[in-house]
């Protein structure tokens, strides 16, 4: 599951079944206005859940994803209110990221804390900073640059999901054609073999949650192009739906599987239930109660096939 789908995959089966009973349901869900909305909701997730996947291919896990979203979506944002050229707030922005990607690392492998306690701590700490930062106010007042791309399609496809798809080419290539990606499933596989073998243990877990942090400081500025402003609250829930989208997409909780691809179609699933959702008037509770029943199952059957191959 390196990076790619397997030889036979039901996912893009059940996507395309999936479509087919929402569009039974409400014509509507196929037009080009609503399929675009999807496909940039699906980018936000999408690229959460790609960083999401190789921490959890170490076995670890990063609850602290959407809080990083909404902390990079607040900044950003009044960096850009601020007058600060576009790149320049990029590169900021993405600093941060990477920064609290190292934090997440040093706690994990340094403190030796376990990574659910570790990220679920800066969850909350990142949380309560963007409340802080942003005063729980939404930051508008942002130069029509960002926003602008958000809602740009290109060949018909949203400019969001090019770079969901060059992200995604990034992480596959990284995962299945680079040293770096092979010692992300030595270590998720057996940590103290790995170390035994001469993977740096160190460098292989910083390097995991930082990357999750870039990609999640990336959903932050692709959140401030769709909203046209900071939104304190932007990414709550986010962290669940990334993790949804990885072991739907055929990552493990028990470490040392995954796939980029997989993902992907993992978060346009996740997407599609929540558009489906809007589109039929099912009250966003219950619509939680279903992506919550459909994350049991996943891990239950995952649990039954680890249990087989032992």
């Amino acid at each position: 599951m390196a990076g790619r789908l397997p030889k036979f995959s039901v996912l893009p089966f059940i996507l395309a079944a999936l479509w087919g009973v929402v569009f039974l349901f409400d014509s509507t869900f196929l037009t080009f206005g609503n399929l675009t909305n999807l496909f940039r909701q699906t980018a936000i997730i999408g690229v959460l859940a790609i960083g999401q996947t190789i921490v959890i291919i170490t076995k670890g896990i990063d609850l602290s994803v959407g809080s990083v979203l909404a902390f990079t979506n607040i900044i950003m944002a009044q960096l850009l209110a601020s007058g600060v050229p576009l790149p320049l707030a990029i590169l900021a922005v993405v600093g941060i990221g990477a920064l609290i990607g190292m934090l997440n690392g040093a706690l994990v492998y340094d403190a030796g804390i376990t990574p659910f306690i570790a990220t679920l701590g800066t969850l909350t700490i990142f949380r309560g900073a963007t409340l802080v930062a942003s005063d729980a106010k939404i930051v508008t007042g942002l130069p029509p640059t960002l926003p602008q791309m958000a809602y740009t399609n290109v060949l018909g496809i949203p400019v969001l999901v090019y770079v969901l798809f060059f992200l995604a080419l990034i992480g596959a290539v990284i995962v299945r054609y680079t040293v770096f990606g092979r010692n992300l499933f030595s270590v998720g596989s057996n940590l103290e073999a790995a170390r035994l073998s001469g993977v740096n243990v160190r460098l292989t877990l910083y390097g995991a949650y930082v990357f999750s942090g870039v990609l999640a400081a990336v959903a932050g500025i692709l959140s401030v192009a769709r909203l046209a402003s900071g939104v304190p609250t932007a990414g709550e829930g986010y962290e669940l739906d990334s993790i949804a989208a990885a072991v739907i997409g055929g990552a493990s909780l028990f470490g040392a599987q995954g796939s980029v691809v997989g993902t992907v179609i993992g978060a346009t699933i996740m997407s599609t239930l929540r558009n489906a959702g809007n589109l039929l008037g099912i009250q966003p509770f219950y619509l939680q109660i279903a992506i919550g029943i459909v994350l049991l199952a996943v891990v239950f059957f995952d649990q039954i096939q680890k249990r087989r191959r032992s």
